[in-house]
């Protein structure tokens, strides 16, 4: 093992024994340290995945619920896992997640994989995850670089290295008795103090060790936002809703069931309420208004009536459950 330019092999021991001091310490109570379940690990590193760790929270303990074990998410309905899934995003994640549930329960028995080259076979399971689950569940020796390791090993050895070489910065790092932990520590690192715009380098604890104290890397503010302006329609009969399933074809969240969409509203027809709803780059105003089937973007014969009771099970996009829950429609 070769050690990472300018941190030098007496250092190294020094910069372990600190960062996972200051990890002990200031770690996020969150659901997914307090288990060495490889399941609820695999799980967690799936959500979190493009996904804020306050919208994970929300979803993770329920899911779990639901899906207490990889028997019984292997044998759900995809719609069912979908439906849970609702309100975290990128659909893909969840049916790759169920997808590879089959695998280990058909071919493996429901013996998970110990070692990240083994998790990388699943589908859905990249070289990052794939090191997470192997190091947090498994102690295997793996490093792990996502996006807030690579800014803290920028900062650290004050070089912009290309991907190849920044795993081999962050394995020269790792410490091979936590492995998990470890990593982990490194995340948490990025993620609360090594900031991508203002880096708290006053309560950094590797400071002593850095080449930049936070210059470097930085964000020239935040991302360019889109601002767009939709508007849905409710329709109800008694206890139904019309719903509009999107098609298997369509390249974002195929399958998944929405309000029908209208071009714009008019004087005919009443305004519920307005939300706010964001996807990746894109933030929208959401307007609701309570008009007829005439209203619709496409041919009503496309739509479906469901009854209240059956929404709650049903895999809804993430702003249609949002406004079902602000209609009191369903919880």
């Amino acid at each position: 093992m070769t050690t990472p330019a300018k941190v030098t092999t007496r250092q190294l021991p020094r910069l372990r024994r600190a960062l996972l001091a200051w990890y002990d310490r200031n770690r996020r109570d969150l659901p997914w340290r307090h288990t060495r379940d490889p399941y609820r690990i695999w799980v967690s590193e799936i959500m979190l995945q493009q996904t804020r760790v306050a919208a994970v929270l929300f979803h993770y303990e329920e899911f779990l619920r639901r899906f207490p074990s990889v028997r019984v998410l292997a044998a759900a309905r995809e719609s069912s896992v979908l439906a849970e899934w609702s309100g975290l995003g990128y659909y893909r994640r969840a049916r790759n997640l169920h997808a590879a549930a089959k695998v280990i329960v058909r071919e493996r028995s429901a013996d998970f994989p110990k070692t990240a080259e083994d998790w990388r076979t699943l589908p859905g399971i990249g070289r990052y995850t794939a090191a997470a689950i192997a190091s947090i569940a498994f102690d295997e020796p793996v490093a792990v670089l996502d996006g807030n390791v690579q800014r803290v090993l920028h900062r650290l050895l004050a070089g912009n290295c290309g991907n190849a070489d920044s795993w081999k910065a962050a394995d020269a790092l790792l410490d091979r008795v936590r492995p998990g932990d470890f990593n982990q520590a490194m995340m948490e690192l990025g993620a609360v103090v090594c900031l991508p715009s203002q880096p708290r380098c006053s309560e950094c604890p590797v400071r002593a060790f850095c080449r930049t104290r936070g210059r470097g890397n930085r964000s020239n503010g935040k991302s360019h936002q889109q601002k767009r302006e939709v508007t849905y329609v409710l329709i109800r009969s008694a206890d139904l809703v019309l719903l509009m399933q999107r098609g298997k074809q369509h390249s974002l969240m195929p399958g998944m069931w929405e309000l029908p969409e209208v071009r714009s509203h008019g004087s005919g027809e009443k305004r519920l309420f307005s939300v706010k709803h964001s996807i990746t780059v894109t933030d929208f105003t959401v307007h609701v208004v309570k008009g007829g089937l005439e209203s619709c973007q496409n041919s009503h014969s496309q739509g479906t009536w469901v009854r209240t009771s059956r929404l709650s099970g049903m895999p809804l996009t993430g702003l249609t459950r949002k406004i079902l829950r602000r209609a009191e429609i369903i919880q």
